[in-house]
C-alpha cells in the first residue's frame, strides 16, 4: 500500500511541476516572448493545455471573475499541496 502512495505522491509532484510550466507558458507566449506559430511550441503548448485545462476549467467556473488574473493555477497548486499533506501526514504513517 505505500508503494501506492508513494506513486500518488509522485504523480502529485510532477502535476505540480507540469502546472507551474503552464503559467509559465502562458507569460511568455502572452508577452510574445515565444510564439505559437512555430510548430515545436504549439506542440508544447497543446500537450500542456491538455494535461491541465481538465482541472482548471472546473476551478474557472467557480472563481469569481477577476479580469485578466488567472488564479486557478494557484488554487490547484494549493490543493495538491494540501492532498500531498494530508497523505503524507495522516494515511501513510497507518498504512503497514
Amino acid at each position: 500500500m505505500r508503494a501506492i502512495l508513494d506513486v500518488i505522491l509522485l504523480a502529485l509532484d510532477l502535476y505540480t511541476w507540469i502546472i507551474i510550466a503552464s503559467a509559465i507558458l502562458s507569460w511568455l507566449v502572452a508577452f510574445n516572448v515565444i510564439n505559437v506559430r512555430n510548430d515545436v511550441v504549439r506542440m508544447i503548448w497543446n500537450g500542456v493545455y491538455q494535461l491541465t485545462e481538465p482541472v482548471l476549467a472546473p476551478i474557472r467556473r467557480r472563481l469569481p471573475d477577476l479580469g485578466g488574473i488567472d488564479v486557478s493555477p494557484i488554487v490547484l497548486l494549493l490543493l495538491i499541496f494540501l492532498i500531498q499533506r494530508v497523505i503524507g501526514l495522516y494515511i501513510y504513517p497507518n498504512v503497514f
